[in-house]
């Protein structure tokens, strides 16, 4: 009894020993504070180390690297340390013994430190993790999203343990009250999720952003990512991200904002306010950019909006770092230099000769963005472009991809001086059954280049050429003819454009569109009416069904894609049967949301509402207020050449449109200079055509001085051509009534401004005002409607005293009018007003 005493004496004091030894290694370990520690510590106690201690000297090898700043950190020392290798094998040996919460906080180190996700502690550490959640382990919400991350950082989108770990989270998401767990699973899981799951963790994402006062901008750029993942704008979150980086401004360095623009392009969304933030902070961290990777991210972020003094500065600094920049950073730069239609030779001389050692590094789709921005830039290299060639026509051979496919043919047609080899047409012929509609497209524009220009030599080639075209008209309107749903041919539809779908299936299209009326819902009534205003048809049935879902459902709809659905109906001058309540629901929607639209947002909005006749007084004194103005103009100079353009030019034509039917807001007209700015840089619009029927209104009026062409009035519109008829309808000379005209290169600018113009003319005597009215003045439909620019132009013309009389095109140019004496009385007619 006294020996069996002292032997579990001895047992208990060996175990209370070992569990201190082992209690020590584990305090020593986790107050490292350098990764050799670390390794001496593993390389002294490996027969002593447990599955616990493994992962904590994983873990503390990853959290020594964190503590680093990225240049600094030192992954390949550790990744490439002897002992590295020995904890590898330990913990992969002892996975089975592992906590729930090991198992992934070691999956997660080792991946943080950068390790293949393809190696066998991955492999075992995953399968290990997968085996407990079928046996039903749950693991903490945590501990789920770290390992949600760490299989789609694996690249396993599809995985099915993901879809193991999208069902836990289905189950608890209303238990989820964490943002950064909730943004991580979002991200993790986006690829495996239905669209009603997808919905919930939108607005549950929302809900948890409204509830915490302060969110890192980390977790707002996930959400982003999700939302990119899934190809949705969904405008509620990109608000509150958008909020979330504006708060956190003083926190964001070159990499998070050059990140967040990435995200904002691929998504379609803009900012202007964030745009000034972050040129404001690149422009101060400019400086601090010495190694290629941040550099290209701060000329990627800062390029396309700095000023000339920073773009100069950027551009000689790409310049002397062009050796240094990997086969990523130049296809950025590239890119960059497109967006900002860059001119500089010499750098992009120097970007060629760099892309020589780099252009085997590219696959396939960089290959075709690569050569989209050469061509774009002008490049010169014809050794460059005939190296691309040969790798595009290599990755072409081997493509099994539609998309793949065509978007290497149709970039395949921008090379300078591309012979047509029959492996391309016999390539595009073999992929069109699976193509959808904008892969079509692509292989169409570049069929119809090489016709255009000659470049099908080989009679052979021609002929295969001209039977494809055909078999690809009749693939396009057999997907057209099985089409059953409308959000996917809405989808494919937005990115379809060019000659090749407007001649062929545009037309087509509309009544599919009809025939799936029933599914235009609140949802899809913005890419509709984006398709319709590029279509330029009118539709009554779908434009009617547009206009009662947005009245229906008007609070649903964002107040930003409101503005395009206004558009449709203005621009191509249509009323709906309600038209008073539609514009009416539009209006108050969005006048009660005005601070969560952009500045440059308002003044499209306000001139396209003043196209339709509308004049919101809460609009339009916002807008036509000196802060505002002073805003827009500081925002407009971050934002691209073609908005600036498009923002100017909507601005004076609602500042027309105010003053001349809306005097009562007391508006003054103050674009004087920006127009005779914009019509001194203009060309002439005076064409063979109105010569011509200049010609003809000078000898029915009896000679040259009863006649102008290209008239300018006030408030700067152009009319084709102005005479004036006195009370008997007798033709005045300018002359001899000494009427106010000022010549401005070619171009008579009228100076007697509402009530002197009236002066000038005798009593009785009416201008009239001739508008020849090409295509573009009137849909494309059989309708022959015109639209509504020059619908406002012939009500604002009637308003400056003139009395408008328009030709339209196909009136001229009709077999009716085919005789000079035809075109003469319908002149005449037109002039004298004749029934």
């Amino acid at each position: 009894m006294l020996c069996l005493r002292q032997v579990c004496l001895f047992t208990l004091r060996h175990y209370q020993a070992r569990t201190l030894c082992s209690d020590l290694l584990l305090s020593q370990i986790s107050g490292c504070t350098h990764e050799d520690e670390v390794f001496s510590l593993v390389g002294r106690n490996k027969a002593r180390l447990s599955e616990k201690h493994v992962g904590i000297a994983l873990n503390m090898l990853w959290q020594l690297q964190k503590k680093r700043s990225l240049l600094s950190r030192s992954s390949d020392y550790v990744r490439n340390h002897s002992e590295f290798l020995t904890l590898c094998i330990l913990a992969e040996n002892k996975a089975e013994h592992m906590e729930d919460e090991v198992i992934v906080d070691t999956l997660y180190s080792i991946m943080r430190l950068d390790i293949e996700g393809n190696i066998s502690l991955a492999k075992v550490l995953v399968t290990e993790a997968w085996k407990r959640l079928e046996r039903q382990v749950l693991l903490s919400l945590p501990a789920l999203s770290k390992f949600a991350l760490c299989l789609y950082k694996q690249h396993r989108p599809f995985s099915p343990v993901l879809g193991q770990v999208a069902h836990i989270v289905d189950k608890k998401l209303d238990s989820i009250q964490d943002i950064r767990i909730l943004s991580v699973l979002m991200v993790s899981i986006s690829e495996v999720i239905t669209e009603s799951f997808r919905d919930r963790l939108l607005h549950k994402a929302e809900q948890l952003l409204e509830e915490k006062d302060e969110v890192h901008f980390n977790y707002a750029r996930r959400i982003l990512q999700f939302l990119q993942n899934a190809r949705l704008k969904y405008h509620p979150l990109l608000g509150k991200c958008n909020r979330i980086f504006l708060e956190s401004a003083s926190h964001l360095d070159i990499h998070s904002i050059s990140h967040i623009f990435g995200l904002y392009e691929q998504l379609g969304f803009d900012n202007a306010e964030f745009r000034l933030i972050a040129k404001q902070l690149l422009s101060e961290a400019i400086d601090d950019c010495y190694d290629p990777e941040t550099f290209a991210k701060l000329f990627f972020s800062l390029g396309p909006m700095a000023g000339s003094k920073v773009r100069e500065r950027l551009l000689v600094t790409a310049e002397h770092m062009a050796e240094e920049f990997s086969s990523h950073q130049v296809l950025t730069i590239l890119k960059t230099m497109q967006k900002m239609k860059c001119r500089n030779s010499y750098l992009l001389k120097k970007m060629a000769s760099v892309l020589h050692k780099h252009l085997d590094s590219y696959h396939a789709l960089q290959l075709v963005k690569l050569t989209q921005s050469l061509v774009a830039l002008h490049c010169q290299d014809l050794e460059l472009f005939a190296k691309l060639k040969m790798l595009l026509l290599g990755y072409l051979k081997s493509s099994v991809i539609p998309a793949d496919t065509a978007a290497i043919i149709r970039v395949l047609a921008m090379l300078p001086s591309f012979q047509v080899e029959e492996m391309i047409i016999n390539k595009a012929a073999a992929v069109l059954p699976q193509c959808r509609l904008h892969h079509l497209n692509c292989i169409a524009t570049a069929l119809v280049k090489w016709n255009h220009h000659g470049q099908l030599h080989r009679q052979n080639s021609s002929e295969l050429c001209a039977k494809l075209l055909q078999k690809l008209n009749d693939c396009g309107f057999q997907r057209l003819l099985k089409a059953n749903n409308l959000n996917l041919l809405l989808e494919e539809l937005s990115y379809v454009s060019g000659e090749w779908f407007e001649e062929v299936l545009s037309e087509e299209t509309l009544p599919v569109c009809q025939r799936l009326l029933d599914q235009i819902t609140w949802a899809n009534v913005l890419p509709l009416s984006l398709f319709l205003i590029k279509s330029d048809h009118r539709c009554p049935a779908l434009f009617d069904r547009i206009a009662s879902v947005t009245v229906e459902n008007i609070d649903k709809i964002p107040p930003s894609e409101i503005y395009f659905i206004l558009f449709l109906f203005s621009a191509l001058n249509y009323d709906p049967p309600d038209n008073e309540e539609f514009f009416k629901s539009c209006i108050q929607h969005l006048t009660s949301n005005l601070s969560h639209l952009e500045t440059y947002h308002l003044v499209l909005l306000g001139q396209v509402l003043a196209m339709a006749g509308y004049f919101p007084p809460v609009l339009i004194t916002t807008i036509f207020n000196v802060s505002f103005l002073s805003k827009l103009d500081a925002q407009l100079k971050v934002l691209p050449d073609t908005v600036k353009q498009r923002v100017h030019s909507r601005l004076m034509k609602l500042n027309r449109a105010v003053c001349l039917e809306c005097p009562e807001f007391h508006i003054p007209w103050f674009h004087e200079p920006y127009c005779q700015r914009v019509f001194h840089n203009s060309t002439s619009r005076i064409n063979p055509q109105r010569q011509h029927i200049h010609r003809m209104l000078t000898e029915i009026l009896g000679g040259k001085n009863y006649s102008r062409i290209s008239v300018l009035t006030p408030y700067y519109y152009e009319i084709d051509f102005e005479c004036v008829l006195d009370v008997n309808k007798k033709p005045l000379s300018y002359m001899a009534q000494h009427i106010p005209l000022d010549g401005v290169g070619g171009i008579h600018l009228r100076r007697d401004i509402k009530d002197e113009g009236r002066k000038a003319l005798p009593p009785g005597a009416q201008r009239i005002a001739l508008e020849f009215l090409d295509s573009k003045a009137f849909s494309k439909d059989y309708s022959r409607h015109l639209k509504g620019e020059p619908a406002v132009k012939k009500r604002h013309l009637e308003m400056l005293g003139y009395r408008v009389a328009q030709i339209p095109h196909f009136e001229w140019n009709s077999m009716v009018l085919s005789t000079k004496s035809e075109q003469l009385e319908y002149l005449r007619q037109q002039l004298y007003g004749i029934e």
